[in-house]
């Protein structure tokens, strides 16, 4: 196959999940597993879950990581650029759109009937998702125990970076003891971007590129992560008002893609359309330049024995936190009958009738909840 056609079959498959991928990082992951590994077969379920836990093992959002790695593999650095900015672009497209009706009307349009039915559909196509990987990360039973562990903290909201990076020393130090040998020291870079200043005053585009693309360098975990970011780089300097920032918060959750897509909204409120390009740019450039330098690093990497067992132990932990965000997604949205419904039929379908797109399930889903929402 040219590099043409595996270019153009990634800017097909990364607009679709684009534009139908909503529910977060989890869904995302979950859609490029089935797309990837079950349909296409462009990767094996190992090669996918080292893909997934290096994206854990360097800042920014994990789905978009794993798009771009998806499209390095396929197609080399034009892959990486194409698959990215794919999965991005529908995300900032809507949320512009947003973003120019809110501060033209001041409001944003009622969408919540339409998401009554789609947030069960999404957790039935993450649990549908996640099963494979789960099977093929527990390798041993110290990996099991290293996957319970993380799976109770990770609900107990502790920090997912020290869990990921926690579990695979504790791999390591296990390692060590039970070959009794010392481990050979990997220095392995991420590379580090500098520590802007917290010096902003002013709103020009360039103090917002900076401000973002510190953001993006060094933000490890969900999105619920860069809120709080946000805050403390906005809000707390009167440059952006909560009531902003709350819908913000409000575009990510009920737009598909990636949810620092939010960026593109509060670009667009601080500077207009030239705000909102300065700020997307920013938050998502680190992204691409840390999964560059990562990427050909992998496969070299799973050679070493020390850092095969680390990166096993990263892998199960992602996993263990994937399962971790969909309880909690349950626990927030499976709360009544009806949603119990949409969810048990999803799950069915999900598993029943894996070469069904999660597209149609999460359509489905949308539909059946606003049908019973009738009864």
């Amino acid at each position: 196959m040219s590099e043409s056609q595996r270019l153009k079959e990634l800017a097909q498959l990364f607009l679709k999940i684009g534009i139908i991928g909503f529910g977060g990082p989890a869904a995302h992951i979950a859609m490029m597993q089935n797309e990837v590994v079950v349909k296409r077969k462009w990767l094996d379920d190992q090669h996918f879950l080292d893909l997934l836990g290096a994206t854990y093992l360097i800042p920014g959002p994990n789905s978009t990581e794993m798009a771009i790695h998806i499209g390095h593999e396929r197609a080399g650095v034009k892959g990486l650029l194409v698959s990215g900015l794919c999965f991005i672009l529908p995300a900032v497209i809507i949320t512009t759109i947003l973003a120019w009706l809110y501060k033209d009307y001041g409001q944003l349009p009622q969408i919540q009937p339409f998401l009554y039915g789609i947030k069960p559909a999404i957790i039935a196509v993450i649990v549908g998702a996640v099963y494979p990987l789960a099977k093929k990360s527990l390798k041993s039973i110290l990996l099991g125990i290293i996957g319970l562990i993380v799976l109770l903290l990770s609900l107990l909201h502790y920090n997912e970076i020290i869990l990921l990076f926690g579990a695979g020393f504790l791999a390591l130090f296990w390692f060590r003891l039970k070959n009794n040998s010392s481990l050979q020291a990997n220095t392995i870079l991420f590379g580090f971007f500098p520590l802007f200043q917290n010096t902003l005053v002013t709103t020009s585009n360039w103090n917002l590129f900076f401000i973002f693309l510190k953001i993006g360098s060094i933000l490890y975990g969900s999105g619920y992560a860069l809120f709080a970011f946000l805050d403390a780089e906005l809000v707390s300097k009167g440059l952006l008002s909560r009531q902003e920032l709350m819908d913000a918060i409000a575009v990510g959750q009920f737009t598909p893609g990636p949810v620092f897509s939010s960026v593109t909204f509060v670009g667009y409120q601080m500077k207009g359309a030239t705000g909102a390009f300065f700020a997307t740019v920013a938050i998502f450039l680190p992204s691409f330049v840390f999964v560059a330098f990562l990427n050909p690093l992998v496969n070299r990497l799973r050679n070493s024995r020390s850092f095969t067992v680390f990166l096993d132990a990263v892998n199960v932990s992602s996993v263990a936190i994937i399962i971790a965000i969909c309880l909690q997604m349950a626990s927030e949205t499976i709360t009544d009958w009806r949603t119990i419904c949409i969810a048990l039929v999803s799950l069915f379908i999900s598993f029943q009738y894996k070469k069904i797109n999660s597209a149609f399930i999460v359509i489905g889903g949308s539909v059946l909840g606003y049908l019973l929402l009738l009864i």
